[in-house]
C-alpha cells in the first residue's frame, strides 16, 4: 500500500474489490484526457515521449479509473475485473510502436500483447510520464516525503522555472547534524526498501538533490550545484562512480520505488478532473522484484 504525507488526509492507495461505483456525472475518456492534460500539458513532456490516450475510444463513458506505475497484463486484468475501463499509468504502454499485436507472447513482445489485451477488454490506456515528472506537484513529492526543504529546480523548463527535473533541497535545522547514514535510513523507512548508497555514510549532509526515476542530466546539475548527495531512482554505474569520486554521494532508491508515489498524484488528479473518489483506485505494483537476502526459504 502506498501512503504519502502531502497535506491531504486521503486514502487513495487501495485496491478495489468487485464493481466500483459509477461516476455520478458522466465523463468520457476523451474528457478525462483533456482535463488531465490541463494539469500535465503535453508541451511539458519530452519530445521522444508519449503522452495522453494511447489505446481506447475517447467517446466511451468512463466507468472507473485504475492507476498504476506500469502497463502490465495483470494491471489490465485487475482494472477490467474491478469495472474500470481506464488504466491510467505513469509509464507509457510503449514508446516505439509494437511490431505486432497478439494474445500470445510467442508472436508479439509484451507491449503488443498488452495493447491487444487492453483493446479486447475495453480498457483505455492513458499515461502522462515526463509531463508528470516535470510538474510542480511531482517536484515537491520526494522533498516532502523525506522531510527536506525545497529551494529550487536545478534543470527548469524554459517555459516555467517552477517545472523541470532535480530539486535542490536543504536539510532542516532541527535535523542537524545530519549524515548520509541518516538520510539512507530515512529512505529505507519511507520507501520500504534498502537503497544503494555511494559515499561515506558518516559524511555530514546539508544539501540534497531529489530526482525520481533516472538521474539523467540532474547528475551533472547536482555536481555543478556542489550538492552533498543526490537521491534518485537509478543512475548508470560509471556515471555514479565518477560522481562519487568528484564528491557527490548518491542514494539509489530503485527506479520503480522512486516513482510509485506518483500514482497517488495521478489518482488525485483524476478526482480533481471530476471523477468520484470511489471510482478511482491504485493498483499495488511494489512487488515486481525482491532482494534474495531478505527472503527466507
Amino acid at each position: 500500500m502506498i501512503t504519502i504525507e502531502d497535506g491531504n488526509n486521503t486514502e487513495l492507495a487501495k485496491v478495489a474489490t468487485g464493481d466500483i461505483a459509477k461516476p455520478a456525472k458522466p465523463m468520457t475518456v476523451g474528457q478525462l484526457e483533456y482535463a488531465l492534460l490541463a494539469q500535465f500539458p503535453r508541451e511539458d513532456a519530452e519530445e521522444w515521449d508519449r503522452t495522453g490516450l494511447l489505446v481506447g475510444d475517447p467517446a466511451a463513458l468512463v466507468t472507473g479509473v485504475a492507476v498504476a506505475l506500469d502497463v502490465t497484463g495483470e494491471a489490465i486484468e485487475a482494472a477490467a475485473r474491478a469495472g474500470a475501463n481506464v488504466l491510467l499509468t505513469h509509464h507509457p504502454a510503449f514508446l516505439d510502436p509494437p511490431a505486432a499485436f497478439s494474445p500470445s507472447y510467442a508472436l508479439a513482445t509484451a507491449p503488443g500483447v498488452n495493447v491487444y489485451a487492453a483493446a479486447a477488454k475495453g480498457v483505455a490506456l492513458m499515461n502522462f510520464h515526463t509531463a508528470l515528472d516535470a510538474s510542480v506537484a511531482a517536484g515537491r513529492l520526494l522533498p516532502n516525503m523525506l522531510n527536506v526543504d525545497f529551494e529550487r529546480v536545478l534543470v527548469p523548463r524554459a517555459s516555467d522555472e517552477r517545472k523541470g527535473y532535480g530539486q535542490l533541497c536543504s536539510v532542516r535545522a532541527e535535523d542537524k547534524p545530519f549524515r548520509l547514514a541518516h538520510l539512507a535510513a530515512r529512505c529505507t523507512s519511507v520507501f520500504g526498501r534498502a537503497p544503494r548508497v555511494w559515499g561515506d555514510l558518516s559524511r555530514k549532509v546539508d544539501s540534497v538533490v531529489m530526482a525520481n526515476g533516472s538521474a539523467g542530466e540532474v547528475l551533472a546539475a547536482a555536481l555543478a550545484a556542489n550538492a552533498d548527495v543526490l537521491v534518485c531512482g537509478e543512475v548508470k554505474y560509471h556515471a555514479a562512480l565518477d560522481a562519487a569520486q568528484a564528491g557527490l554521494s548518491i542514494i539509489e532508491l530503485g527506479h520503480d520505488a522512486s516513482e510509485l508515489p506518483l500514482c497517488a498524484l495521478l489518482a488525485q488528479a483524476s478526482i480533481d478532473a471530476g471523477m468520484p473518489s470511489d471510482a478511482v483506485f491504485i493498483l499495488d505494483q511494489s512487488d515486481n522484484w525482491s532482494l534474495p537476502d531478505a527472503t527466507r526459504i
